[in-house]
């Protein structure tokens, strides 16, 4: 029994050494707050480029998914002229090794292509709420944005799932909404 108890604590420690970020490998959630936290990191070193020069850039966390498996964010860095869509990804995965671990990532979409996207699922939803509404939790919508496969359905709400890389979250219908909403008011100021 002992021996077990020690192997098994053994094993604990080696996985939450494993961990991609700062997060506990039996984390549920990541927040807006920690999304807003690792999104800054992303923006000035992947999307805006930084130098020697000081650079001003906004942030700003749209929603999350109650599922805290996605987060979106607003950006704007006028001296590049630069602004778009940060999508935050966060999930639990095996690698190939069989050892569990925690990873996030982030999706960067320009102004054009967040616009694009955002309206895009919306058409959908809005075109096809007869088909998603007939065939509860049956019917199902599928298609392609860049490297992103969306999946709509619907069972009591409507749901989005998003697969990109090695993620699949799920974004609740409000969360969305809620996202393309305040996004649609960032870039009219």
């Amino acid at each position: 029994m002992r021996k077990t108890f020690w192997v098994l604590m053994i094993s604990v420690s080696y996985c939450s050494g494993q961990v991609s970020g700062d997060y506990s490998i039996f984390s549920k959630e990541y927040s807006k707050e920690i999304a807003l936290f690792d999104a800054k990191e992303f923006l000035f070193r992947e999307v805006l480029k930084t130098s020697d020069k000081p650079l001003k850039f906004e942030v700003d966390p749209l929603a999350a998914a109650s599922s805290g498996e996605l987060t979106t964010l607003s950006y704007k860095c006028e001296e590049r002229e630069k602004e778009g869509l940060v999508l935050g990804f966060y999930g639990t995965y095996w690698n190939e090794h069989g050892v569990i671990h925690t990873g996030f990532g982030f999706k960067h979409l320009d102004r054009e292509k967040a616009t694009e996207f955002l309206d895009k699922i919306q058409q959908i939803i809005d075109s096809e709420q007869k088909y998603l509404h007939d065939g509860t939790g049956t019917n199902n919508i599928v298609f392609t944005y860049d490297d992103i496969d969306i999946l709509i359905t619907y069972d009591v709400v409507t749901k989005i799932r998003l697969f990109w890389k090695n993620f699949d979250s799920t974004w609740e219908r409000t969360a969305f909404e809620r996202s393309h909403r305040r996004f649609e008011r960032k870039k009219t100021k």
